[in-house]
């Protein structure tokens, strides 16, 4: 390119973020190695969860697949609507987790995320119910990342780890069926592999996995009976582990007699197809909301509920989704739009 244009291209990519920060008085830091949108914004003191859509919006033009920053790129940082709420200790060794208005310090997330700030109430009165794949002594679909062994069961109760805190902002009731005593929510891309999970309260996974799927049908089918008669849903969360060549986008499953459970799914499915649309406008969205009345999960459980593929742990594509901590943090807050939307429309 001559260098006579440099300048003036350079002057036109900078004039919208200019005329932002003008109109607004709104802070920009620039990015540095390794941020992402979450902790780009908790460097600058913003909580990400209440100001992330806000973070999109004014940024848009200047976000690798809408969704990753440029290292050296400038970035306008959202204002947040009032001060920090009070933060109370709960003991997260209960069954049950339940929030409040106030910030809640809760353990089960890790000593990063601990703190939960409500944003509203509009899950207030709901139950859910969350189990992530596998877990114990079956760690799911397997393959090798960057020379090491990484499992689809950590990718995916990192995922509903993220969503439980979302849903717990909104005012729900949340139980975590599968639950590790010391991995929180993790920011890395290789999440180390154990074998230590647990289901609800403390029951050791057994090895046979008829006894497995069993044992959390028993746990969450026990708890919907103590719930009778309030709005519970059952969210269960998958990493899909087909060929490597196969990669596919968000699947959601439900059972064909269940009313519910379809419109639960559904609105899921159409969050993430509006998400597609505003984030990624020129990728279509493929993924597809489906009968699976055949998984024992889904036959057997009583709440209404949905089963959740969130990706293809061995293709490179899909990795790119499930590695980065920004997009299972995405994922999560779509699937929580999605349980509002279906709780909301009746």
């Amino acid at each position: 390119m001559p260098q006579n244009l440099i300048k003036p291209l350079l002057i036109l990519l900078w004039f919208p973020l200019l005329t932002l920060v003008a109109q607004d008085s709104l802070k920009s830091v620039v990015a540095e190695k390794g941020d992402g949108i979450y902790s780009l914004l908790r460097k600058q003191g913003v909580d990400p969860y209440i100001t992330y859509d806000d973070f999109i919006a004014l940024n848009l033009p200047r976000l690798r697949d809408s969704l990753h920053l440029y290292e050296g790129m400038a970035y306008v940082i959202p204002k947040t609507t009032g001060d920090s709420l009070e933060i109370v200790k709960e003991d997260t060794k209960v069954a049950g987790i339940k929030n409040s208005v106030k910030g809640i310090s809760y353990d089960i997330f890790g000593e990063k995320y601990a703190e939960v700030t409500g944003k509203s109430e509009r899950l207030k009165g709901t139950v859910y119910y969350l189990i992530s794949g596998h877990g114990g002594p079956d760690p799911g679909a397997m393959t090798q990342y960057a020379g090491k062994s990484i499992s689809e069961d950590e990718y995916a109760y990192d995922v509903t780890l993220r969503l439980a805190r979302e849903l717990l902002s909104h005012g729900a009731q949340v139980y975590v069926i599968v639950r590790d005593p010391d991995d929180g929510i993790r920011d890395e891309r290789i999440l180390e592999m154990d074998k230590d999970e647990l289901i609800l309260p403390d029951q050791i996974i057994p090895l046979d996995q008829k006894d497995r799927l069993e044992q959390r049908v028993d746990a969450v089918n026990k708890l919907y009976l103590k719930h009778k008669g309030k709005h519970q849903r059952l969210v269960v969360t998958h990493v899909d582990s087909r060929s490597k060549g196969q990669n596919i986008d968000v699947f959601f499953y439900y059972h064909e007699k269940s009313s519910n459970g379809k419109k639960l799914a559904e609105s899921i499915h159409n969050t993430f197809k509006k998400k597609y649309k505003k984030y990624q406008p020129n990728r279509s969205y493929s993924g597809t909301f489906e009968d699976r009345s055949n998984l024992y999960l889904v036959k057997k459980t009583l709440p209404a509920m949905t089963f959740i593929e969130i990706g293809n742990i061995r293709n490179k594509k899909d990795q790119k989704r499930i590695l980065d901590y920004d997009n299972r943090q995405a994922l999560a807050k779509w699937i929580s739009e999605g349980v509002i939307l279906d709780y909301e429309t009746k």
